[in-house]
């Protein structure tokens, strides 16, 4: 399976600071906003990835990635011109897809969980099919609304609902089989001109392929789009990390415990860092001071 990160947009509703800078290169507490979800792919087994930004933004995402190998990781880079709707994604991916199953994850979504990595491989390891996942939110208009049956079987998927029939929010990371760009041409321009990512889910869901798994309280789901939500993800992250010792959204240290890279090379990063928190919880986790 291979990872497309869609990363572009204007970021409007973070002007001014999104007037210099790419929204998904400001900071989250000690990282750049597009580690996280970057982190979220690599835990899903993935380590070929598309990165797709706009025309401007795109050198800086160069400047910070590289080729990937950092992470043992493959990235490839793509322009967006403009933002015509998360699904676009898929048409401007297709010939690097190769009719490969995909997973795409927006560029200002943070989700963790202790047990995130076997939920996102069991979600990539579906053959057939489309998975995405649920969040239980208090303002579901905001979203891509998913509602269930009294079996909890997805019945509904509606973008932006004026009139929510349910607060379950699906959150931006999605996983689709080897059909998705054939299908994402299918779909038409929403009266907001673009590709919605709703209307790709619902095709799945009238095929009775789309797998919706809902996120439990033991999860946190955060969409740093806002200057609220990008200081909530940034007191969150900070929070867990000291009181717990714990890394979140860290892909030298995602790399490291799925095998992609070893302690050595784990201790060169680390160095690379300096003297930064993040540079001396990465040598001790190399050193194995941490489990």
């Amino acid at each position: 399976m291979k990872g497309i990160l869609l990363a572009g947009g204007s970021g409007t509703r973070l002007h001014p600071m999104t007037l210099a800078a790419s929204k998904q290169l400001l900071p989250v507490y000690d990282k750049p906003m597009v580690y996280y979800p970057l982190s979220t792919l690599m835990l899903a087994g993935i380590q070929d990835i598309m990165l797709i930004s706009t025309p401007e933004d795109l050198p800086q995402f160069k400047r910070l990635l590289g080729d990937g190998s950092r992470f043992s990781v493959r990235f490839e880079y793509a322009v967006q011109p403009k933002p015509d709707g998360i699904a676009q994604a898929f048409l401007i991916g297709r010939d690097w897809l190769g009719g490969e199953a995909c997973a795409l994850a927006l560029g200002d979504n943070l989700i963790h969980a202790d047990h995130l990595s076997t939920l996102l491989q069991a979600a990539a390891a579906r053959p057939v099919g489309a998975s995405v996942f649920a969040y239980q939110v208090r303002d579901p208009e905001r979203y891509g609304v998913v509602s269930f049956d009294a079996n909890g079987k997805a019945i509904e998927v509606v973008e932006k609902p004026t009139a929510p029939t349910s607060n379950w929010a699906i959150t931006g990371l999605y996983f689709y089989d080897k059909h998705v760009s054939d299908i994402a041409r299918q779909i038409k321009p929403s009266a907001r001109g673009e590709l919605e990512i709703t209307d790709l889910n619902r095709v799945y869901l009238e095929m009775s392929t789309l797998n919706v798994e809902k996120l439990s309280r033991g999860c946190a789901w955060l969409d740093a789009g806002t200057p609220d939500s990008l200081l909530q993800a940034a007191t969150f992250v900070q929070t867990i990390q000291s009181r717990t010792g714990m890394l979140v959204g860290c892909p030298e240290e995602v790399a490291y415990r799925m095998g992609y890279i070893d302690a050595g090379r784990l201790r060169h990063h680390a160095m690379h860092l300096g003297k930064t928190d993040l540079g001396r919880a990465l040598l001790e986790l190399a050193e194995g001071e941490v489990e």
